[in-house]
């Protein structure tokens, strides 16, 4: 019998299948690894984006995450906030990694036009290419939103992108963080993520009429013109000044909302909402290290009060005691020594007595809540009282809160109150 001998080709073939065998095997742990890392880069971008509070601009109350179209209404006009959704037509889901870090780092879209500053790219441009990449990563895992992208509606000479050039070379200075080696790994991480990710000096820094922040103020507090809410001066003990702050205090209000040192409302309980909730107890307290440390503020001590201001104080404060009596005492008791955590105290609250009554007016006739939170998941509220008081009736009791108790605020008029009876909720 003769014995079967294999071709040269077929012995070819068995080798191909063996090799093409021996490679899957050998490849499956690779592609495992690949798609761990994958994962792991997409959870940590996820994060990142909740540290950079992307959802709060590129998201409508109620509107699909990530699908732009919020307006963002500025001196200058109405912006509309993009599509940043993995969907390729009207989102970025068509966009490279190296295209979505020059508009992080430079301020550039994808077609090389600048953006306007509303987006924080002068504070993102401190964001590693690293985080970068996550960020980018998670944006493109995210269901596609297919929403056109409505144009910007600003007045003229505004709508004119080339003078952003004029602008940028101003306000802008790119270039990531560098840590200082001087401080701790804790103050570092701390400053990345107010300096960067946070953008805290958006909102915390004067606005000019230029719409440039005040490099020589920053951190000291200013006038929110999209929102019309006042964010308190950081480095002011008058303000909302962290230096006699502890710790805790400052941790738990970035991270529930409320703590026994007061509460966040307006446009702040949306940040704590939407992103600071989210981040770990480590990167919170980091933060709370590094703004504890911003350096104070000279000439904290408010101007004593002038004549005509001593006698509207002494014309209000009766009508406001009168109603603070009746509508305000259940909560935050006679005294304004409050209720903590859940009705924060009135007396010797830095929040009531700023320059700015802009907040506390806001609060009388808006009413707000703290944010729900995974530490404060039901939080008490502030009943609004805009249809139940007058504009009178507010500026006295206003004044009142401001005034009493040794607090030593000014008092608010009957113009303040009106001016803002019809400010957007946000």
């Amino acid at each position: 019998m003769r014995r079967f001998r294999p071709s040269g080709a077929l012995t070819v073939a068995v080798l191909l299948a063996a090799w093409a065998a021996w490679a899957v095997l050998l490849l499956a742990p690779l592609r495992q690894v690949h798609a761990q890392d994958r994962a792991e880069t997409i959870k940590r971008g996820e994060y990142l984006a909740r540290a950079g509070d992307c959802i709060a601009c590129h998201t409508l109350p109620a509107g699909r995450t990530f699908g732009g179209g919020r307006p963002m209404d500025t001196p200058f006009g109405t912006l509309f906030t993009p599509n940043i959704s993995s969907d390729r037509e009207t989102g970025i889901g068509g966009w490279s990694a190296d295209e979505f870090y020059r508009m992080m780092h430079d301020g550039k879209s994808r077609d090389g036009s600048l953006l306007y500053p509303a987006m924080p790219y002068t504070s993102y441009t401190k964001v590693t290419r690293a985080d970068s990449d996550a960020i980018y990563a998670f944006l493109m895992s995210t269901p596609p939103v297919h929403q056109p992208n409505r144009p910007h509606e600003l007045r003229f000479p505004f709508n004119k992108r080339q003078l952003l050039f004029g602008w940028r070379s101003l306000f802008f200075r790119e270039g990531e963080y560098r840590p200082d080696p001087k401080q701790s790994a804790e103050w570092n991480r701390g400053a990345y993520l107010v300096e960067g990710l946070g953008h805290c000096s958006m909102c915390h820094t004067a606005i000019n009429a230029l719409g440039g922040n005040v490099s020589s103020k920053a951190f000291e507090g200013g006038l929110i013109p999209i929102q019309n809410w006042y964010a308190p001066s950081l480095t002011s003990n008058r303000e909302a000044g962290l230096g006699d702050w502890s710790m805790d205090d400052i941790v738990g209000l970035l991270h529930a909302g409320v703590s026994h040192r007061g509460a966040v409302y307006g446009p702040m309980a949306e940040v704590v909402y939407d992103s600071l909730q989210y981040l770990s107890e480590d990167d919170v307290r980091a933060m709370a290290v590094y703004l504890k440390a911003l350096p104070a503020r000279s000439g904290d001590k408010a101007a004593p009060p002038g004549p005509a201001v001593m006698e509207q104080q002494t014309s209000l404060a009766p009508l406001g005691k009168k109603i603070y009596d009746a509508q305000c005492a259940e909560c935050h008791a006679a005294r304004g020594e409050g209720k903590p955590p859940d009705f924060p105290p009135l007396a010797n609250n830095q929040s009531i007595v700023m320059n700015s009554a802009v907040n506390p007016i806001r609060m009388v006739l808006n009413g707000g809540y703290p944010p729900g939170t995974f530490k404060n998941p039901k939080p008490y509220g502030m009943p609004p009282f805009a249809q139940a008081l007058s504009d009178v009736e507010v500026a006295a009791v206003v004044t009142y809160i401001r005034t009493a108790w040794g607090n030593q605020g000014a008092p608010v008029t009957v113009k303040d109150v009106n001016e803002l009876r019809s400010a957007p909720l946000y």
